[in-house]
């Protein structure tokens, strides 16, 4: 009962080519982000206040413009190197928490303060994720 070493093969005889296209995740994910981003941000404008067309319109101009930055990362993040795309992920989370914490009445300096320690974080924890996994596939 021994059986043949070398099994033929049905069908595809090479590497699987990959779609054209966008997975769902890589719309999906942009989209989950600045819908939270834009109501986040429509809720801090509207100050325990009725609400208003000024809150919902910048509440989605922000969530679109979020939501379009993350998309755009996504599809150009595999041809940087790490260092760059941990910077650009820090930068990214920096400007979206020192605008957050700016529409609280807040001042610039402590807006800025803010948004650039929470960008640092990010770079130092997306740039450890980004190279340790770089190193495993070398």
């Amino acid at each position: 009962m021994s059986t043949h070493a070398a099994m033929t093969a049905r069908g595809r005889t090479g590497p699987r080519a990959r779609a054209h296209g966008h997975s769902a995740l890589s719309w999906a994910i942009p989209v989950v982000l600045g819908g939270a981003y834009g109501l986040y941000a429509s809720f801090i404008l509207r100050n325990n206040g009725a609400t208003g067309y000024r809150q919902f319109w910048y509440g989605l101009i922000t969530a679109v413009v979020l939501a379009v930055l993350c998309f755009a990362l996504g599809r150009v993040q595999h041809r940087m190197i790490p260092l760059v795309r941990g910077a650009c992920y820090g930068a990214l989370t920096a400007a979206a928490i020192g605008l957050l914490v700016g529409l609280t009445g807040s001042s610039v300096l402590r807006s800025t303060g803010l948004g650039v320690s929470v960008g640092v974080g990010m770079f130092i924890t997306a740039f450890y994720l980004f190279y340790t996994h770089e190193q495993q596939r070398t």
